[in-house]
This record gives C-alpha cells, structure tokens and sequence, in this order.
C-alpha cells in the first residue's frame, strides 16, 4: 500500500517519489494543514491549482466533529471533502500537547477535555488507530506524547517510554494495509532521541516521524537533532519532520534528508496578514504598503500576483474583507509549493548547495540580516 524510492540524492538530501493509495507524492513535499477537513478558505481545487499533492487531517478533531464514524458512513475523507488525493492523519497527541490543562496523561491512554462542548473522552493508542482506519487515511500516525518546551529531562524520559509502548499498541492494533508511522519523541535530549528512534525501529514501520520539535528550542537545536535522527533512520523509508514551517527550516532539513513537512504557517499567517515571498516577509497590514502598486511578489507568477497589488491587498484587510485572507492564504501555500518544487529540481539537477545559498542570500524576515546556510552536523 505504500512504495517509496530514493530518486537520487545530494549529499544527505534526498529526491524521491512516495506513492500511497490516493496518488503519488514527489519528495521533499509540503502538505498544509487541513484541521477540521479543510484547509481554512481554500476549495480542494485551488489546492490543486497550487501544486499541493498531499494534506494533512487532525484526528482529534474530526473525532469531536462531526465523528470518525459519520465520515466512514459518507465514504471517508477524501469524498467527504471532495479531496482525491493523499491524506496523512496525525494521531492527535500534539492536540494534547497544545489543550494540556485539559487533558491528563497515562500509560493506559489520554483523557481529556473536549474544547467544543467539554465532554470526557479516552483516547487509547487501539481507538486512534480505529479512528483513523475509518477515516480512510493514506498514512496514519502512532499515538504519542509530545512533552513541551523547554521541559525536564525526567518528563522527557517518560514521554519516551510511553510513546514507544504505546507505538507497539498501535502496531498491534493496526490492520495488516494501514500505513503506520512511528513518532520519535525525546525533547531536545539527543540520547533520549536516539533510544526512542532505536525502539521505534525494532518495530519496523514503513516510515517514521520526527515529533516534538519546532515548538520553540533554538533553530540550531532543531536542525541538529533533525540531522542527528535522519542518519539513524533506513534509507528506503520515508522521514516526516512534524510542524517545520519555516522556509529556512525546512531547507536545512531538506539537506539532512527529510523527505515530508506540514504546517499551519502559511494558512494562519496568510488569514492574519502576513505573506511569505522570495525575499522574505511581507506584513501587508503596514501603512508602508497603502499607495504600494507592485505585486505582492514580483517573482511569484501565481494568480494573486499577477493580478492585484499590495495597495488592494491591504485595503482588503483594512476594510475586513473576506477575500484578503483567501487570497494571502492562496499566495502562501503557492509560494510554498513553489519553493519544495524548487528544491525538488535542485536535487535533480545536483546543485542543492549552490540553490541554498542562493536562495538564503536573498531572503530575510521583517527585519535583521539576510540569513546564512545553517550547517547541519554530519556523522
């Protein structure tokens, strides 16, 4: 049900081709962040317009609402929400992670709060499977505990403990066609990472997660980890960095061999103003740009623009119009696309390094110097 090759490679980076029940997704891939089945003011058909190949689904939150249940009686996500192409499900821990006062964690599972009506649910590692079997995901992924930052390295320990046990349940609990990942958790401990990544490959998952990051640690911590995990993990399986959104992020993860990214980044920040472009970051909101009659980025050819200005789009936000965030959220996820596309034919090509640092010389954030190619460590 799941077939991944290595195209080719550029050092540690890896260009490859994942094909899955609903479609074949090129790597290194971005896939946006379809919480409630939608990714937020977008219609499945400008996805595709956009180039986006994959997306991703909350577990949590399709179980609150309207039930995995009702989904599977419709006929799964991808009819449910007109999407036919790939789904990755996630297992609903970051949820926990994020709702931590309402919730309470133990071995035997996660009881917790709902935020809609306040109900009590239990989430077992056998039921978040179940949940998203019925939901008809093309990859699912392990129950785990994703502990905070900065965190105790006693908290850290257990959450290791607890997402390898309950890694095995999930495995257990697993129809023979699921696509079941595993999530490598250990905070910013790098033995803690590697006995959690040495546990989760005793069980031999089709692919693996990295969880746990991007959730505030250095950007150099992040990166070292990534690398440190990517050269434990098998060549011919696929590698998932969890919630790395950031361009530069993402680029130096590339160059570690990940393979799949997802973030909420480019929808969240496109529904409050803000667009990613080639040379950085654009807060459209900023009366800087009222009388400004240049495209949003004139080295973006995606329909936004090359057909309004900045002045319009930030009249648009000003005057609260709905078609602001639609359009910064098209933008957004277009320049993302864009940009893995573009690492996609660096790594064809073989010239990874020379794209980087070409890349990265003119890109910079709101303010402060352009940024320069972080180094990962190499073993």
């Amino acid at each position: 049900m799941l077939k991944f090759e290595v195209l080719k490679t550029d050092n540690r980076a890896r260009l490859g081709r994942l094909t899955l029940p609903n479609g074949v997704v090129d790597t290194p891939a971005f896939m946006p962040v379809a919480t409630q089945a939608t990714v937020k003011t977008m219609a499945p058909w400008e996805l595709i317009e956009t180039g986006t190949q994959m997306i991703v689904c909350n577990t949590y939150h399709l179980y609150l609402r309207p039930s995995h249940k009702r989904i599977q009686r419709l006929g799964g996500l991808s009819k449910f929400m007109g999407w036919h192409r790939p789904v990755l499900t996630d297992s609903g821990g970051y949820q926990v992670y994020s709702l931590a006062a309402l919730s309470r964690i133990g071995d035997d599972g996660i009881e917790f709060q709902s935020h809609i009506d306040g109900g009590q649910h239990f989430f077992t590692p056998e039921l978040v499977v179940e949940i998203q079997e019925a939901l008809g995901s093309d990859i699912a992924m392990c129950l785990d505990e994703c502990p905070p930052f900065p965190v105790s390295r006693k908290q850290a320990e257990a959450a290791v403990k607890r997402t390898t046990l309950w890694a095995e349940r999930c495995q257990r609990a697993a129809r023979r066609e699921t696509n079941l990942f595993g999530i490598i958790q250990g905070a910013t401990y790098i033995d803690l990472r590697r006995q959690s990544a040495e546990q989760l490959l005793t069980l031999n998952f089709p692919g693996y997660a990295i969880g746990g990051l991007c959730l505030g640690e250095p950007s150099e911590l992040t990166y070292e980890i990534t690398a440190e995990m990517c050269a434990l993990l098998p060549e011919e399986k696929p590698r998932y960095l969890m919630g790395a959104g950031y361009p530069e992020d993402m680029l130096n993860a590339v160059r570690s061999g990940v393979d799949l990214f997802d973030c909420v980044l480019p929808t969240r920040n496109g529904r409050t103003g803000t667009a990613f472009v080639s040379s950085g970051r654009v807060l459209i909101r900023n009366a800087e740009y009222a009388d400004d009659d240049s495209p949003l980025d004139p080295n973006c050819s995606c329909p936004v623009c090359r057909g309004f200005t900045r002045a319009y789009l930030r009249h648009l936000f000003i005057a609260g119009e709905a078609l602001g965030p639609r359009l910064l959220t098209y933008h957004n996820i277009c320049f993302f696309q864009s940009f893995l596309r573009s690492i996609r034919q660096a790594l064809q090509q073989g010239n990874l390094e020379e794209w980087s640092k070409n890349f990265l010389a003119g890109y910079q954030r709101e303010s402060g110097p352009a940024l320069e190619v972080k180094t990962v460590r190499q073993e």
